[in-house]
């Protein structure tokens, strides 16, 4: 058959056109790749901020697509790993996840994920030491330390003549969470393995600590219980939870003068946009923030480097930088990414 007649012209030129347009398109060819990512809760600006760190790494690597999901309102460790099982149907490649209860974790998602060889990083909150090796990396704080931070900020703010604190948490599994506890103790009684009872003068309230499973609602309850006591105690929260209340601002603002005095002491670890504002008012202590943008940003490009070069992290832990937030430099202590 001649290749002069006019079809077979017409079929060159059509063969032609879709060659060069494979060769021109930068997306063509290259496998799309879905990274999942899995807060404790969904609607939490923290972990919002953590899926703007994933995107941020994506516009440069327009091949990866970044699944972003949680828990909507509280740390819920059942629909946690519901999500993560739904997410393996419908087609991840890699998984990261912040930890609220490793053994429930493990058993209901991550040994699927091990056996579907789907890789699992874990950012903010880390697996338990036993359960490591279902994850290749942690990156996020080291949370120790930054429980060291916030008891060495109570130390300098608190009334050396009453050293009573009270610490409040979200669940009682997560394994950030108390380890941000088991650094508080150790920074005031050099001890972290128990309630303090009196080490260095320092004694934790009989109904402390207090869990509110990240609920807003629980956890504003439970400040407002405390600050209405004749002698309140320190107040400790090992993350956000009452500050991320919309009604936090107006509840506190009768108690302006006492926080400016240290009458009364809230402390709050993380420096969400909402808690800078309460700060900027005199209506919190002190805050002392993470970096969850960056959580997102380098966990997304380890993941990356696993799934397209096949290189695993070269670290297990990649700890991030924590930032002491003041009333007086609300403005400037910080950068929270919720656009870029």
């Amino acid at each position: 058959m001649s290749l002069t007649r006019p079809e077979n012209i017409f079929t060159l030129k059509v063969a032609r056109l879709l060659f060069y347009l494979l060769l021109l398109s930068p997306n063509l060819g290259s496998a799309k790749l879905i990274i999942g990512m899995v807060g404790k809760t969904k609607n939490d600006s923290f972990y919002v901020q953590s899926y703007k760190g994933c995107l941020k790494f994506a516009e440069s690597h327009p091949e990866v697509t970044c699944r972003y999901d949680g828990p909507d309102d509280y740390q819920d460790i059942r629909t946690q790993a519901l999500i993560i099982n739904d997410m393996v149907k419908s087609g991840i490649d890699g998984l990261l996840v912040a930890t609220t209860d490793s053994d429930f974790l493990v058993n209901r998602a991550l040994k699927e994920l091990n056996e579907k060889n789907i890789p699992v990083i874990t950012f903010d909150s880390d697996l338990n030491p036993k359960d490591s090796r279902y994850r290749l990396a942690y990156v996020g704080t080291n949370n120790f330390d930054f429980g060291v931070a916030l008891g060495n900020q109570v130390k300098v703010l608190i009334d050396t003549k009453s050293k009573n604190i009270c610490i409040q948490s979200g669940h009682q599994t997560a394994p950030n969470l108390n380890e941000r506890i088991a650094g508080i103790r150790f920074a005031l009684s050099g001890q972290s393995k128990k309630r303090l009872s009196g080490e260095n003068g320092w004694h934790e309230f009989s109904r402390c600590p207090l869990y509110s499973l990240g609920k807003r609602e629980d956890s504003l309850e439970q400040v407002k219980s405390l600050v209405k006591m004749a002698e309140t105690p320190a107040i400790i929260a090992v993350a956000g939870f009452a500050q991320f209340n919309s009604k936090y601002i107006e509840f506190m603002s009768p108690y302006k003068e006492k926080l400016g005095s240290k009458e009364l002491i809230f402390i709050s670890a993380d420096t969400e946009e909402v808690q800078l504002k309460a700060l900027n008012k005199g209506l919190s202590s002190s805050n002392i923030g993470q970096n969850p943008f960056e959580m997102g940003r380098l966990s997304a490009q380890l993941m990356y480097e696993v799934l397209v070069n096949n290189k695993k992290p070269a670290k297990e832990f990649y700890f991030l930088d924590f930032h002491y937030c003041q009333p007086n430099n609300t403005k400037t202590c910080t950068m929270n990414h919720f656009w870029y």
